[in-house]
């Protein structure tokens, strides 16, 4: 049960290269939120998981393989976060940069379709927004969350005016 037919640091390799394969594949595929996952995102995440197992332990099945590739996804899932903080060319490399969408009420239909999406579900976002079609928007924005930024059309400026106050002490 806890005796491994292969060596730690074999499972640790292995498990650096199927992590590395896999953020980069999951990149390639865009932007989208969790919420907005399909049946056919969870599906293939699900397949996903049981596909490289046997990448990362090979044959061995052991609890202590299982939790040396446990620990080595946790450990490099945190130092990809904590190096993804400090370095912008990094963060744009793992996370990518938003993608305007629609701009001065025109679609941009390289974008759209880059990012895998389809108007139906751009105009879902635009219907969020109490907007009904592309010619109100100003800007809509598909952002790193996956989530659709829209700025409409007739948005007026917000000024906000600082209120000087003045601290009065006893003395």
């Amino acid at each position: 049960m806890f005796h491994m037919s292969a060596p730690a640091w074999q499972i640790v390799v292995r498990t650096l290269v199927v992590y590395t394969a896999l953020l980069a594949g999951l990149r390639l595929m865009g932007k989208r939120e969790i919420g907005q996952m399909t049946v056919f995102d969870l599906i293939v995440l699900l397949v996903l998981s049981n596909a490289v197992q046997n990448a990362m332990v090979g044959t061995d099945t052991s609890i202590t393989a299982g939790l040396i590739a446990a620990g080595c996804l946790l450990a490099i899932n945190r130092l990809v976060d904590m190096l993804r903080l400090q370095s912008p060319k990094l963060r744009r490399a793992i996370e990518g940069e938003p993608t305007v969408l629609i701009s001065q009420g025109h679609y941009l239909e390289d974008a759209v379709r880059r990012e895998g999406l389809g108007h139906e579900e751009v105009e879902m976002a635009l219907r969020e927004h109490g907007l009904v079609g592309a010619e109100q928007v100003r800007l809509a924005v598909l952002e790193l969350d996956g989530s659709i930024s829209v700025v409409p059309q007739e948005t007026g400026t917000v000024r906000i005016h600082r209120q000087h106050h003045k601290f009065l002490t006893k003395g």
